[in-house]
């Protein structure tokens, strides 16, 4: 079974793990945590989570992706922390930030199953939704999001331990939003499970539209269809291409970028090869000739841009994320024809965002087990 560590006395964890022995530097505000630094406060989440008969009563492999998030849920408030000008310590931004130094980190340092890894960086990225959801300004469509990347009866096991595992006046209310969670999830069918939807665009549409109610199914037309790939250089992407769509035309950020002599690095050129490819995906859009897109596509935010270029034209868009192990993947870089240097490739690593259920019709992700397919 895998775990992120047989041992799990904290004086071994400091030892093996950089980033743990780091948490002890981390101050906290004492309103919120009086119990000190961010190491003690992560020590007492642990007791309180290994004392929570829910953690108790799950499977062992599940009990072990929960200990693991627990230990990684504050990672990042080494570099998110400050004093405010008033005196006050905050760590803005530590959640979504720590999700991806945690991807990072059971991606390169600690391999770990696709599965197990990206259940963890979902319960780092939301471990304090249960205590603030009630006040998003859209608390069910907040909800129904995160539902697709999290657990949210392990979340609201989380969050009950990461209350519990710090001194202040204010837990008898934390743990009462914590059960108000639960009752929400409860109520609009999220409590441990992804709310069902009619299809792919049926969720979309719920996401996207200011006023859509979550069980409306719209009225689909034939669409284009666009096949996105998303995945760090050395993935395969090319050979899944040529496997499953043969026939169909590629637009290749590299393709472009070899015709016009582009270099790694060159910005401008870059700027030019991505207009380029988005004038040429026009042109089949217009056309509704099916295509593939294909380049790294790693972070959330350039996934969006193209996506939304595709659906502004009503297109279907399959998401294909491609994934093989660290080692794997480096030694594939290195043969590749336009091998991307050690450095840089690890610096994608780090920026790495593994896509979301939700940012598509369809997602499927590849991984070196049975492909998964989202819809």
């Amino acid at each position: 079974m895998w775990t992120i560590s047989e041992n799990k006395t904290w004086t071994y964890l400091e030892e093996r793990f950089p980033w743990v022995q780091v948490m002890q530097e981390v101050p906290q505000d004492r309103i919120h945590h009086a119990e000190g630094n961010v190491a003690v406060h992560t020590q007492m989440v642990l007791r309180a989570l290994e004392e929570d008969t829910a953690w108790q009563n799950l499977a062992a492999l599940d009990r072990e992706t929960l200990w693991a998030a627990a230990l990684l849920h504050d990672v990042e408030k080494a570099s998110t922390t400050v004093t405010e000008a008033d005196g006050r310590i905050t760590s803005k931004g530590h959640a979504r930030k720590g999700a991806q130094t945690a991807g990072r980190i059971l991606y390169r340092d600690t391999p770990t199953p696709f599965a197990i890894r990206e259940a963890v960086c979902g319960l780092v990225r939301h471990h304090s939704l249960p205590l603030w959801l009630l006040e998003k300004r859209d608390p069910l469509k907040t909800l129904i999001q995160a539902s697709l990347e999290v657990n949210t009866e392990w979340l609201a096991i989380l969050a009950r331990a990461d209350v519990r595992g710090r001194i202040a006046t204010d837990i008898p209310d934390l743990l009462y939003r914590v059960d108000c969670f639960e009752e929400f999830c409860k109520e609009h069918a999220c409590w441990g499970a992804t709310r069902p939807f009619a299809s792919g665009e049926a969720l979309l549409h719920y996401l996207e539209k200011e006023d859509a109610h979550a069980d409306y199914v719209p009225f689909e037309q034939q669409q284009p269809k666009v096949v996105l790939m998303s995945g760090l250089p050395g993935a395969g992407k090319d050979t899944f291409i040529k496997k499953h769509y043969p026939d169909w035309p590629v637009v290749s950020l590299d393709g472009i970028r070899g015709q016009r002599n582009i270099v790694h690095g060159d910005k401008t050129g870059n700027g030019q090869a991505i207009q380029a490819a988005k004038e040429l995906a026009r042109q089949y859009l217009r056309k509704k000739q099916p295509f593939v897109w294909n380049a790294t596509n790693i972070t959330r935010q350039m996934r969006a841009q193209l996506i939304s270029l595709f659906r502004d034209y009503k297109a279907h868009v399959t998401l294909v994320y491609l994934e093989v192990p660290y080692a794997q993947l480096t030694a594939q870089n290195r043969n590749r024809e336009a091998a991307v240097p050690a450095a840089a490739l690890d610096k994608l690593v780090n920026k790495l965002e593994v896509p979301a259920r939700w940012e598509a019709q369809e997602v499927i992700y590849v991984t070196g087990q049975p492909a998964k397919t989202l819809s």
